[in-house]
C-alpha cells in the first residue's frame, strides 16, 4: 500500500492583458487578477510559496508558484 507523504504543484502562470481594452485599464485588470488569485488561495486555505513574480515589458505578469496539491501535506516543499 502507498500513501502520499507530501505533494505540491509547481506552476508558471502568465496573466495576460485583455485585448480590445485600453492599455492602462488592461494593466489594472491584470494586477487585480493576480491579487484575486492570491486571495483565492488564502481563502481556500491552500498553502503556497511564490517563487517569482515578474512584470513583462507589455505589462502582463508571470507568476511562478509552488502550491499545495489538493489537501495533501506539503512536507518540506515550502521551506
Amino acid at each position: 500500500m502507498k500513501r502520499v507523504k507530501a505533494a505540491c504543484v509547481c506552476q508558471t502562470l502568465h496573466f495576460m492583458l485583455k485585448e480590445n481594452v485600453v492599455h492602462d485599464y488592461a494593466l489594472t485588470l491584470v494586477k487585480q487578477e493576480v491579487e484575486q488569485y492570491k486571495k483565492s488561495m488564502d481563502r481556500n486555505g491552500t498553502q503556497y510559496k511564490i517563487l517569482e513574480e515578474v512584470e513583462q515589458p507589455d505589462g502582463s505578469i508571470i507568476l511562478k508558484v509552488i502550491k499545495q496539491y489538493n489537501a495533501s501535506p506539503v512536507g518540506s516543499y515550502l521551506d
